[in-house]
């Protein structure tokens, strides 16, 4: 390894410089000013949409038409009114509050709340949960 001497930094400042933005609009800005003063006629279209996020308007009339035209009624199933009564029921007779019982499952007590009350979207785990929480049979036909 002859002839290689002590490895050394250059120490000296690099500076990067950016092109100023819209460079190609200010020329363009700065013919067609110098063809105003030459007297040619000049026409300028600015496009709508230019510089903007946002899409053509023509696909969103087309998802609002087909909302508009849409009839069917979409929503969630909820807790059916037999099993809203079940669950009172049997908590009822094993004497426990919707507090414990949401405990002994291992869920919020707002669960246990809902499911009662009939707002909750029915989960078949925690019907399960009930069930052998309660000792009752909550689903199917008794």
């Amino acid at each position: 390894m002859a002839g290689v001497g002590p490895i050394s930094q250059d120490w000296e400042p690099v500076v990067i410089r950016k092109k100023a933005p819209n460079a190609a609009a200010k020329k363009d800005e700065k013919a067609v000013n110098a063809a105003r003063r030459a007297g040619a006629e000049i026409e300028t279209v600015k496009k709508s949409t230019a510089g903007t996020n946002r899409a053509a308007s023509s696909s969103t009339t087309l998802n609002t038409r087909k909302l508009d035209e849409e009839t069917e009624n979409l929503h969630h199933e909820r807790v059916p009114t037999e099993l809203k009564k079940a669950i009172m029921q049997a908590r009822l007779e094993k004497k426990l509050t919707q507090a414990q019982l949401a405990q002994i499952i291992n869920e919020k007590p707002q669960i246990i709340q809902e499911y009662e009350s009939g707002k909750a979207i029915p989960n078949q785990q925690i019907i399960g949960k009930l069930e052998r929480a309660l000792g009752a049979k909550l689903r199917g036909k008794k």
